[in-house]
């Protein structure tokens, strides 16, 4: 039976101090990326001016031979991301009480500076140095962001619980104890790259498209229907991105500034487990669904779409190096 309690009236959705203080952290984010852009770009000013005055370094920075070995970068970054509103459906059918009903446009916090902090690695290929117009490669690159719905948010919602019709408003706090991907909305994602024009012998733009699988740390328990939470490591579904980005070169280490736009469909089993480590949970994932075994609380599903602006450093690893 349903035991859900509702409040009475409308709720005023707290927003403000933590709105004011998100904005002014992304604000510092960007003024930090900025920095760290046009620091790299005086370093690479200086290189050249300095590789100027001797032909022969000049040369060698800025050529390739058809003998050097393919470029490959492993790097690592942080930046600041805002994740799109979106609707939440919870469906479950034959497992338990009927239920398919819908939270409308839920507010999804990024948190990108608190812990867990927002991050993301990447292993990258360009072909004979990866410098100059037309270059292509290909990036495994994997993403920890985060996802956390504002509790005190009142949102419309259809649909029925457990067999009973839900309220047209209620706040997030009082269904959801829980309702948040926040030990990773996690993006493991293979990308396709293609360098541009370069503006300056050191300074690459680059653009890519990739796509990818989605493994959240899903946390989401529905405080007066469900026993139990769910709080583990998942396979939600399919990801893609595109981005855009410049690389500053140094002799073996690259600067790296970049926006991305991520898209993830979701479908999150609600199992109820406290989950234990990655390959754990997602080896008893992959066993339920071999055999067939529906989760007790059904899916939730959502689709999670978001602005990301990053700043990162990478080794390289062939190709020429760039000379000082």
């Amino acid at each position: 039976m349903t035991s859900l309690h509702w409040t009475d009236g409308p709720v005023a959705r707290s927003a403000g101090s933590g709105a004011v203080l998100d904005r002014m952290t992304a604000a510092a984010a960007v003024g930090l990326l900025i920095a760290w852009a046009g620091m790299g770009l005086a370093e690479s000013r200086r290189l050249d001016s300095s590789s100027a005055s001797s032909p022969a370094s000049a040369a060698a920075s800025r050529g390739y031979a058809a003998a050097d070995p393919p470029e490959m970068l492993i790097g690592a970054y942080g930046g600041k991301h805002y994740n799109y509103g979106s609707d939440v459906r919870f469906r479950r059918s034959g497992t338990g009480p009927f239920r398919d009903f819908t939270v409308k446009d839920v507010e999804w916090e990024g948190q990108s500076f608190k812990h867990p902090l927002y991050y993301g690695a990447r292993v990258a290929r360009w072909g004979h140095g990866g410098e100059g117009p037309g270059r292509f490669g290909g990036m495994v690159d994997f993403i920890h962001s985060k996802a956390i719905a504002r509790m005190a948010q009142e949102l419309r919602m259809e649909g029925r619980l457990d067999g009973k019709p839900v309220p047209e408003k209620a706040r997030i706090g009082d269904l959801f104890n829980k309702l948040e991907f926040s030990h990773g909305h996690n993006m493991l994602l293979f990308t396709g790259l293609m360098r541009l024009a370069s503006l300056a012998p050191r300074v690459s733009p680059y653009v890519g498209l990739g796509a990818g699988l989605s493994f959240p740390h899903t946390e989401i328990h529905l405080n007066k229907n469900d026993p139990t939470r769910t709080y583990e490591y998942q396979f939600t579904g399919p990801a893609v991105q595109g981005l855009a980005g410049i690389e500053f070169r140094l002799a073996r280490v690259s600067v790296f500034l970049e926006y991305k736009f991520t898209f993830a469909n979701y479908s999150a089993p609600l199992t109820g487990r406290e989950g234990t480590y990655f390959p754990h949970d997602i080896y008893l994932q992959a066993r339920r669904w071999l055999s067939g075994q529906s989760p007790p609380g059904g899916y939730a599903d959502t689709r999670l779409s978001s602005h990301q602006l990053i700043g990162g450093v990478g080794v390289r690893i062939g190709g020429p190096a760039v000379a000082n």
